[in-house]
C-alpha cells in the first residue's frame, strides 16, 4: 500500500461514496441494497466497523464488519479498481483481524460470489479457506462461497472463558 494511504473508521459524510463503490464494485445485477443509510446505521452500530483506506485524492477502498460472540462477518470489501494489487484490501482486513483477536474472535467469515475467481482467490492468499457453497444466496439469483479465516486454534478458541 502506498505511504500516501491511509486507514481510519469512515465518517457519515463518506456513506454516500461507500453506498456507490458497493453498488458499482460489488452488487452488480442484484439491485442496490447497501444504500447509504444502511452503510450509516453500521456506521452507528457499536458491534460493527466501518473501514476505510483514503489517498490525498479519493476512497480507495471500504470494508465493513460485524463482530459477533465468536465470530466476525465480513459483510463488505471494495477497492476500487485502479487502487487493486496495491495492498489496499489487504491493509484493511489486516485491521479488522488484530480488532477481532483482541475482541477475542475466533474467526471471520465472509461470502463472495462463486463465479468471482479473482476475490476468491485474493482471499485465498491472506489465509481464509473455502467452507460451503450456499445456493441462491443473493438475492436467490447467485450462489455464494462462504470463506472462512480461522484467527485462532479451535483448541484455542475451546479454551477461552
Amino acid at each position: 500500500m502506498d505511504a500516501d494511504t491511509e486507514i481510519a473508521l469512515a465518517r457519515p459524510s463518506d456513506a454516500l461514496a461507500l453506498a456507490e463503490m458497493s453498488r458499482d464494485l460489488i452488487e452488480v445485477g442484484l439491485g442496490w441494497s447497501w444504500k447509504p443509510s444502511r452503510i450509516l446505521a453500521m456506521m452507528e452500530h457499536s458491534e460493527s466497523v466501518v473501514l476505510m483506506a483514503r489517498t490525498r485524492l479519493e476512497i480507495a477502498g471500504f470494508a465493513i464488519m460485524e463482530f459477533h460472540e465468536e465470530h466476525a462477518h465480513l459483510n463488505l470489501l471494495a477497492v476500487k479498481p485502479h487502487q487493486q494489487r496495491k495492498g489496499v484490501g489487504k491493509a484493511l482486513l489486516e485491521w479488522l483481524a488484530v480488532s477481532a483477536r483482541l475482541a477475542g474472535i475466533a474467526r471471520i467469515e465472509l461470502e463472495v460470489r462463486t463465479d468471482n475467481d479473482e476475490a476468491i482467490n485474493f482471499y485465498q492468499s491472506i489465509d481464509f479457506r473455502r467452507d460451503k457453497v450456499l445456493k441462491g444466496y443473493y438475492q436467490s439469483k447467485r450462489d455464494a462461497l462462504r470463506m472462512v479465516h480461522h484467527l485462532m486454534t479451535p483448541e484455542m478458541a475451546a479454551q477461552r472463558p
